[in-house]
């Protein structure tokens, strides 16, 4: 049994590095087979095995699609979180904890109780902004359970946010893997520093549809997600794809203010996208919509916060900006694409598109 759970956990480990699937496994003998020994070692008052039960519970919440029953998770996490606080700097230890950490960030969005697990995460996440001690896997998988929880707990932002400094180390974390990316490598397989991006950026997707408190450090995080953006742009990968998704869902989030968005750099560098001569017509459709959601949202800032004479002061800046720059004829050049955009994706791009430009 030791050497099929170690086989298992090296399989699991590889499955969430290449962000592999592991198909059907709930529906197994296998799967049944691992409820069952949970359920009988968990029961035990005397002689528990810690360890095994450490690995069955690894090893089953890993391989498990979707979110297992509730009376499975709540005999895991104990166990798991007893292993992620351990705070020894060995690889060994590190390991260990890694291994946990996985296993909490696969349970995915199931509602859970505060006091199962809060207490140990900002314990766990305080004292790594400190030490450093965990692994970056570690680290990543430490805020996703955590950020997981707020689809039934929304409370969790006030800690996320301002006790726990979410915007300030997901930026670090992000810009930190961007210099360690080598993006000219001409392989087709994503790295392990893309694939833990593209982790990255699909959880903070989740947050800013999550979000509701407004701050300032927002236009950092932001900032970050640009910078993989820019330098994804002549791959045009799937991470490429994930940045201007997620920042098309932080421009429909009134909680962000437009100001933090533009200030980050998402607007010059989705427009400078879309004059490159390689240009393909899903990433086209993608700015235009990203432009959209912007000039909508800046159009409800100035009615709430500006009069109308200092918006058409504004807006006429912009366009004498506009002019000087040949804004125009590239606007103007993709008019003819406009009509095949909206029929092959969406019904909802106006065909005057200057408008876009000219409000942000």
């Amino acid at each position: 049994m030791g050497n099929v759970l170690l086989l298992l956990k090296h399989i699991v480990h590889h499955k969430v590095l290449k962000n592999a699937w592991t198909r059907s496994f709930e529906k197994s003998l296998l799967c049944q087979r691992f409820e069952q020994m949970i359920i009988a070692e968990s029961k035990k008052m005397d002689e528990k095995d810690e360890k095994l039960l450490v690995d069955l519970c690894e090893c089953y919440l890993l391989l498990y699609n979707g979110v297992p029953s509730l009376d499975l998770i709540l005999m895991c996490i104990p166990n798991l979180l007893k292993v992620a606080l351990k705070k020894e700097e060995s690889e060994e230890t590190q390991k260990e904890v890694e291994m946990a950490f996985l296993a909490l960030h696969n349970i995915g969005i199931g509602g859970l109780r505060q006091e199962l697990y809060l207490n140990e995460i900002k314990e766990i996440i305080k004292y790594h902004q400190e030490h450093r001690n965990l692994s970056r896997l570690a680290y990543r998988c430490a805020w996703k359970f955590l950020i997981d929880r707020l689809f039934f707990d929304e409370n969790l932002e006030e800690v996320i946010v301002n006790d726990l400094y979410f915007a300030r180390e997901a930026a670090r974390e992000i810009e930190e893997l961007t210099r360690n990316v080598d993006w000219k490598r001409e392989k087709e397989e994503e790295s392990e520093e893309e694939l833990a991006l593209l982790r990255w950026i699909e959880s903070l997707n989740f947050f800013f549809e999550m979000c509701k408190l407004q701050r300032e450090e927002f236009s950092g995080l932001i900032g970050s997600v640009v910078q993989v953006f820019q330098a994804t742009k002549e791959k045009c990968n799937g991470i490429h794809y994930h940045c201007v998704y997620l920042l098309e869902t932080a421009a429909e989030n009134k909680a962000i203010k437009v100001d933090a968005f533009v200030k980050g750099g998402a607007v010059d560098a989705v427009f400078q996208g879309i004059q490159r001569p390689t240009l393909n017509e899903k990433m086209a459709y993608e700015s235009f919509v990203l432009f959209l959601k912007v000039s909508r949202r800046l159009k409800e800032e100035e009615d709430d916060e500006m009069e109308e004479a200092k918006r058409k002061v504004s807006k006429r800046k912009v366009t004498e900006k506009m002019e000087e720059e040949g804004y125009e004829d590239i606007i103007t050049s993709f008019h003819e694409k406009f009509d095949i955009l909206n029929r092959r994706y969406y019904h909802g791009l106006s065909l005057n598109i200057s408008d876009y430009f000219i409000s942000v």
